[in-house]
């Protein structure tokens, strides 16, 4: 039996390979096992562009004329602002808090690691709304102050910094969960080199650890940035318009979509940029150990009196990202029980929200390994095109995917329109990318002479794939299943679009009580998102106590 410390023994001793320079496959051509499994994913995946280009096909000079109007130029610049600065502050938020429950004494670490995660199971609209209703001029602290010292109105909430503000809050999990993911799987045998060497901890941390963590601080900023070009929801209520806005102003008020198709090519522009940052971000080093590792457990960094200002930092951080929204959400619930209101049942909306999102996690991750093999072990002028295709899905509106969909399950696959299968194929297209920075960035961590040697001992490629690299990239994998099970339990355009009839999720209950501006209502199934989407971080959380024990 193959295992891992066998194959790290054959390859040699452990040594840090930070090489800048051009990247090589060590494994030759992609072999059709790998080659063939990743154009399906990527065929999946461009669907979404197929629909824009035959609809756009059709577009008349009026709306070729609209998308190079001032207004249209200006919505852009607002947007790519918009993107600058969640993505900016996303970072400054996420990487210390993934190295402090990581690497450091924090107390409770592993409490903080959940906590700091769950903010991303927030709907995007659910939470624009409770901050407003909280901090807005006339929400519940302003009334509250208007009591106790006569305040009359607070600053208004809504522009760019309101924006900003809950964006960021709602979104850095992306960053902290796939940053963390990966400081699990370095190498301590180089930080302890450094230190040996008389470098301090920190001095350690900014030049020998950070440069290490590149790939998966570029893949998380790249999912806050694509998550940002397609928000709607929020930027609508905090009335902040986006280039998202007019694409579901043009799908919601024009016959003609041809228009909003055209503007729906601009994103999969703009998403083709932030890609390429992200790529240049990311560099052309080798982000892996040249052997096995160290098998030990890194060393725990004291934080010493600066234990209480990180717990403080990171609890002020938490306060208005989870525990404001779910206090609001509480608040209307008791509210609504005290004025006589029935609770919903949620049980069946429960179990199906859990049921699509466990199969759209595992289909997801499936499809994200056999693209991330493709891009990572074998680059070559093929992964140029397909590496921008598989990041599109989640750069475009859910209802342009949604429609998408429809368009072609309408047509030519009418067996599996308004079915789960072609729901949960839908979360797989819109979440993909997210699936995909985990394992690429878990990938990219293992050295691939591994691989060879494994190849070396007569094993085929499926089964150095199942016995050696997949335990080697578990926790990317593990995040990247979380992310998109989490991602699923609140998507709303896409379950109200291609959902089987009568077919109801939280996130569908929640949309319709807030329709009907039944907020009481909205807030049991808001609350049963948060308290359901705990679970895989929470499993995550203990199985990383049993690893370290």
């Amino acid at each position: 039996m193959v295992t891992i410390a066998r194959i790290s023994h054959s390859v040699g001793a452990a040594g840090w390979a930070l090489i800048s320079g051009r990247r090589h496959s060590l494994l030759g051509a992609p072999p059709l096992s790998t080659l063939i499994p990743a154009l399906l994913v990527a065929a999946a995946m461009a669907l979404p562009v197929v629909y824009l280009i035959v609809r756009g096909a059709s577009a008349s000079d009026q709306a070729w004329d609209l998308l190079f109007r001032v207004r249209t130029l200006e919505t852009l610049w607002r947007t790519l602002l918009l993107i600058g600065c969640v993505t900016t502050l996303s970072a400054a938020i996420a990487v210390p808090f993934a190295w402090l429950t990581t690497r450091t004494d924090l107390p409770f670490r592993r409490v903080w690691t959940v906590l700091a995660a769950l903010p991303l199971v927030i709907p995007s609209f659910v939470g624009a709304f409770l901050y407003i209703s909280a901090l807005g001029p006339k929400g519940l602290l302003q009334s509250g102050l208007e009591v106790l010292f006569g305040v009359e109105r607070l600053p208004d909430l809504y522009g760019l910094v309101g924006a900003t503000a809950v964006l960021t809050l709602l979104s850095y999990p992306y960053l902290f969960l796939t940053v963390r993911g990966s400081i699990a799987n370095l190498d301590p045998a180089t930080e302890e080199a450094s230190r040996g060497l008389g470098h301090g901890a920190w001095n350690t941390f900014y030049r020998i650890t950070l440069p290490q963590l590149r790939p998966s601080i570029a893949a998380g900023s790249l999912l806050v940035a694509l998550y940002t070009l397609s928000e709607f929801g929020a930027v609508a209520l905090l009335r902040y318009d986006t280039f998202t806005f007019i694409i579901y102003q043009q799908y919601e008020g024009s016959i003609d979509r041809s228009i909003a198709a055209l503007l729906s090519f601009v994103l999969v522009l703009m998403a083709v940029v932030i890609l390429l940052t992200e790529n240049y971000t990311r560099g052309r080093g080798r982000y892996y150990s040249s052997g096995g590792g160290s098998a030990r457990m890194p060393a725990v960094m004291k934080l010493g009196r600066w234990k209480w200002a990180a717990m403080l930092a990171m609890g002020a951080v938490l306060l208005l990202a989870l525990v404001l929204p779910v206090s609001v959400l509480t608040y209307w619930l008791l509210r609504g029980l005290n004025a006589g209101e029935p609770l919903l049942l949620l049980w069946d909306a429960t179990k199906n929200s859990l049921l699509v999102s466990v199969a759209a996690a595992i289909a997801t991750v499936a499809m994200a390994i056999a693209m991330a093999v493709l891009l990572v072990r074998f680059p070559t002028r093929l992964n140029r095109v397909l590496e921008p295709i598989s990041f599109t899905g989640y750069a475009l509106p859910g209802v342009v995917v949604a429609l998408a969909l429809v368009f072609f399950g309408a047509r030519y696959a009418r067996p599996l329109y308004q079915t789960h299968y072609l729901l949960i194929f839908a979360y797989a297209v819109l979440f993909f990318p997210v699936a995909l920075g985990s394992v690429r960035s878990a990938l990219l961590q293992i050295s691939p002479r591994l691989e060879d040697a494994a190849r070396c001992l007569g094993h085929n490629p499926l089964r150095v794939m199942m016995r050696v690299t997949l335990p080697l990239m578990r926790s990317g994998v593990l995040m990247g299943a979380a992310l998109v099970f989490l991602l699923t339990m609140k998507e709303l355009p896409a379950t109200l679009i291609l959902g089987p009839l009568d077919f109801k999720t939280l996130a569908t209950s929640v949309w319709g009580a807030t329709q009907e501006a039944f907020f009481a209502q909205a807030a049991a199934p808001a609350l049963m998102i948060i308290l359901t989407s705990s679970i895989p971080l929470t499993l995550l959380a203990l199985r990383e106590k049993r690893t370290s024990a």
